[in-house]
């Protein structure tokens, strides 16, 4: 009986361990990157958003099923060339996981878009939409829209009608991608 407790324990422990370390995630590649002086990391709440009072109530429900954006940005330059490449692969094997659904992925002049999204295909809704946008010469960003059971088309409409963001968090992107342009 002892044995069996003790193998049995043996296990489950094994498994938990396994499960642990079978994939790594896109939560810990960000926390894992956050601090790395080659990269940008920004986590921005869906409360910065500020729409005008003339949205719909349909727009507004569906901004009350955003939660938050996690942006996380490598910057390219002549002396992080190789890591570049390694966090790349990272990236694209994360995001071929099978949990992630592709909708769409361009490539046209160096530069590579891919949008993924997690959810819940029996009531077509979204729980996270990841977008990965490369181009070899400037560096990448993975873009992380979490919220819960997004609806794709409502949040294609609303992201159409955001007016008005004031944000320390929007100013820093807008920075980022003055300094990747340039």
């Amino acid at each position: 009986m002892n044995k069996t407790i003790k193998i049995l324990g043996l296990i489950i422990f094994a498994g938990l361990f396994a499960s642990c370390a079978s994939s790594p995630s896109l939560q810990k590649y960000y926390i894992d990157n956050a601090d790395n002086k080659n990269f940008i990391s920004l986590d921005i709440p869906a409360s910065v958003i500020d729409l005008k009072e003339y949205v719909s109530q349909e727009d507004r429900d569906a901004l009350s099923t955003l939660k938050k954006l996690n942006i996380l940005a490598f910057v390219k330059d002549d002396a992080n060339t190789a890591e570049y490449k390694i966090e790349e692969q990272k990236v694209k094997a994360i995001i071929k996981d099978t949990k992630y659904q592709e909708l769409i992925s361009v490539k046209d002049k160096g530069v590579n878009i891919v949008l993924k999204y997690e959810g819940n295909e029996s009531d077509a809704t979204v729980d996270e939409f990841i977008i990965y946008a490369a181009d070899k010469a400037q560096g990448f960003a993975l873009v992380r829209v979490l919220g819960d059971k997004m609806e794709p088309g409502k949040m294609a409409k609303l992201m159409g009608k955001i007016k008005n963001v004031d944000s320390k968090e929007f100013k820093k992107l807008e920075g980022l991608f003055k300094n990747i342009k340039s």
